[in-house]
């Protein structure tokens, strides 16, 4: 029988299950935490990661990015980078990676054809696909502009039928990119410090020392949706669509395959794991201050018992989140650092004077990790652009 999962009921067990009411100890729990973290802002990483530790540096956070590889930085669940743990990893590959790549192949092999490189689209980027991705075997990890004479995409433009520049990417990045989504290639270690969005490539295997362990697709959906629930249910079945990217099909098999248990939300049926169906008890009291593009303000497509109304001003017009505040399950504000390093924040509501302290000294310890370091967020939000400026 379905049991009400009050609002209050969800924002306790956000707290405590995303590492925010009480912090983890490593990167790699703090990833577990919320299945993978957004990876389309490199800073969004090491930000997410200090939100749910305690004392979790940029070095450490780097280190199980690329040396110890615990972590890696993949192409998945609806055409976006992620930063998985290595056990999460072939169950996104397998899940939602696999099927990004026919449509994606096609399309490359268009705009080969509208830019006039090649009449034959397939037969060309194939060709580039298998020279581009033996130069990074043998010679990587290698910068996209170093890839040179070796493989002749880099100073190929693509356009369209009109002969307009379709962006300012060379084809290099594009096949890169290609091959990313095929697995066949990984971005690497970056080029500079911790926030800078230019990789080094690597073979697949290489990095990760063997192939991806093989799974069929709708076990790997079952276990991937089952490991979401743990951490975002009760969730509807709009929230897993949007977060996975798949089908209602392929949504609604992998729920019965897992055996979810439906509960009753304010804003309709929603499911939890079958041993995960009683209340949990209340959290300790919290304040967090999460980057662009967190996964827990990303982690739901039906926000509004967390979000509230700050939508418009949190959130840019293409649905992705700025830095926001948080106080016991629920946003309240915004912050963003001004070009002298200070981090700013504003709060939407009235919190009371405890949270206001406690938000207060969550910006301070921001404030310190950051150091001399200045984070300006990809997707700038109207509320961000107030505070930088």
């Amino acid at each position: 029988m379905a049991w009400f999962a009050s609002n209050d009921e969800r924002r306790a067990r956000l707290g405590a299950r995303h590492g925010l009411a009480a912090p983890v100890e490593t990167a790699l729990e703090a990833a577990r935490a919320v299945t993978g973290l957004h990876s389309s802002d490199p800073a969004t990483v090491y930000l997410s990661v200090r939100a749910r530790t305690a004392a979790a540096s940029p070095a450490d956070i780097s280190s199980a990015l690329y040396e110890e590889r615990s972590l890696v930085r993949i192409y998945g669940m609806r055409r976006t980078l992620w930063v998985v743990d290595r056990e999460t990893h072939p169950l996104v590959e397998h899940s939602s990676t696999a099927r990004l790549r026919a449509p994606q192949r096609r399309r490359l092999e268009k705009m080969v054809e509208d830019s006039g490189i090649a009449e034959d689209g397939q037969t060309w980027l194939r060709a580039a696909l298998e020279r581009t991705e033996r130069v990074v075997v043998e010679e990587g990890p290698i910068l996209a502009r170093d890839l040179g004479e070796r493989a002749p995409t880099e100073k190929l433009m693509f356009h369209n039928r009109r002969g307009e520049l379709i962006g300012a990417t060379r084809a290099s990045t594009r096949v890169l990119t290609l091959l990313a989504l095929e697995s066949r290639v990984i971005r690497a270690d970056p080029v500079g410090t911790w926030v800078s969005s230019q990789y080094r490539w690597s073979g697949m295997e290489q990095w990760l020392g063997g192939p991806i362990p093989s799974m069929a697709a709708g076990r790997a959906r079952a276990e991937l949706l089952r490991r979401w629930l743990g951490r975002f249910g009760p969730a509807t079945e709009i929230d897993m669509r949007w977060w996975t990217g798949w089908t209602a099909a392929q949504t609604r098999r992998a729920l019965v395959e897992i055996g979810a248990v439906e509960v009753d939300l304010p804003e309709g049926p929603g499911y939890v794991n079958a041993d995960d169906a009683e209340a949990v008890p209340p959290a300790e009291p919290w304040a967090a201050l999460l980057p662009s593009l967190d996964p827990t303000v990303m982690g739901w497509k039906e926000r509004g018992w967390y979000l509230g109304d700050h939508a418009g001003r949190l959130f840019d017009r293409n649905g992705n989140a700025g830095p926001t505040v948080w106080v016991d399950g629920r946003v309240v504000g915004g912050w963003g650092q001004r070009k002298t390093g200070e981090v700013a924040y504003g709060l939407l509501e009235d919190v009371g004077a405890e949270r206001a302290a406690a938000v207060e000294a969550e910006a301070a310890r921001l404030q310190d990790w950051l150091g001399d370091v200045v984070v300006t967020p990809r997707f700038a939000t109207p509320f961000d652009k107030a505070l930088r400026s």
